[in-house]
């Protein structure tokens, strides 16, 4: 009798110890995407060590072939090439460069113009999942291979827009000693030039949902490689420095952290955090701690930002996304609806490009 008892006792609490650990995952609120598969580790991990075998960190300001790799990440079509096409129209072919990750699951076809023939190898992608990071990083790492004057990577997806001309955004990044608020003196020569170049890629170290995302893997996933006190959150979308293009690409200790599923997936967006966290251990002071793609995160819903709609495209509103206090503009804006092309088009010449 007291055996059988005993036995039902443990029983059930071994089958309640069980549900303890399984609960995060069978009710999560939302289900996580799958790992990432070996085959796609072992491909990203050889890329990578090609790319992190090259020596030359970063370039000299007085190389007049200085480029901007604009790095496209889409799972869906380019509904705004045209603008984009309009953008790249009258800049010099010496100062850009073109990479596109689609993802594969997705019939994307091929724009015309500069965005033709500018897709590489790439790999499904879900979202709120590390497969953000793997495509982020798989399109650094080609960038840096393919041309060894880019020397500003700036990653943008479908939804963005340029918010200036061509020219303005390279003087920017490049030449101005006013653009960036937070250079000092001490980062420009006697002719106004550059040498000390900062990533732009928002950074924030106090966030009221900081601890759940920092959680969201399990309690203790991240530690010891990444102590709460030093886990940070930002936007997607950066523009980096190729110095710290390669320290990404060159990472293994953080990502084995990043890359884990989580429990929580409505919190849970390693994309945000990855590259904050990394570039904000490795290198503080080389960061400016904000982005240049201005986001409207009013009414935002399930993690998706404010979409602007046809209606709402006007040069006030082009105008507005420009705002900003920490440089003299932002440069890049999302998230915009596809429809919203048309009226982009007709502003385009005589406001958005008109600097």
């Amino acid at each position: 009798m007291y055996s059988t008892a005993f036995v039902f006792f443990f029983s059930l609490l071994l089958s309640l110890s069980i549900l303890f650990l399984l609960a995060p995952r069978i009710f999560s609120p939302h289900s996580s995407p799958p790992s990432i598969p070996l085959r796609d580790e072992l491909d990203d991990l050889s890329l990578f060590n090609r790319a992190s075998s090259l020596s030359r960190s970063h370039l000299s300001s007085s190389n007049p072939k200085l480029k901007i790799a604009f790095l496209f990440l889409t799972n869906s079509q380019l509904h705004f090439s045209p603008l984009w096409n309009r953008f790249f129209q009258n800049a010099n072919l010496n100062q850009y460069n073109i990479y596109i990750h689609a993802d594969p699951s997705v019939n994307i076809t091929s724009p015309s113009g500069v965005f033709a023939h500018k897709f590489i190898p790439s790999k499904r992608t879900y979202r709120a999942s590390p497969t953000l990071i793997s495509a982020a990083r798989r399109l650094l790492a080609t960038a840096i291979l393919d041309d060894p004057a880019n020397a500003f990577f700036a990653l943008l997806s479908q939804h963005c827009i340029p918010l200036h001309s061509f020219r303005y955004v390279y003087n920017s990044l490049f030449t101005s000693t006013t653009f960036d608020y937070s250079s000092s003196p001490e980062s420009t020569t006697a002719f106004g030039v550059r040498v000390r170049y900062k990533s732009f890629i928002e950074i924030i170290s106090k966030d009221r949902l900081l601890w759940k995302r920092y959680i969201a893997r399990g309690r203790y996933s991240m530690t010891p490689e990444v102590p709460f006190d030093r886990f940070r959150v930002g936007s997607q979308f950066f523009v980096l420095t190729r110095k710290h293009a390669l320290v990404v690409i060159k990472d293994r200790k953080l990502w084995n952290k990043f890359k884990k599923p989580c429990y929580t997936a409505d919190q849970c967006y390693p994309e945000e955090h990855y590259f904050p966290t990394l570039l904000s251990m490795q290198d503080p002071d080389g960061c400016t701690r904000y982005t240049l793609t201005q986001v409207n995160w009013t009414g935002s819903t399930n993690g998706h930002p404010y979409t602007y709609k046809p209606n709402e495209v006007s040069p006030q509103l082009i105008h507005q996304l420009r705002e900003s206090n920490n440089s003299e503009s932002n440069l890049f804006a999302r998230k915009f609806s596809p429809d919203c092309l048309r009226p982009l088009m007709k502003i385009a010449d005589s406001v958005i490009f008109k600097d």
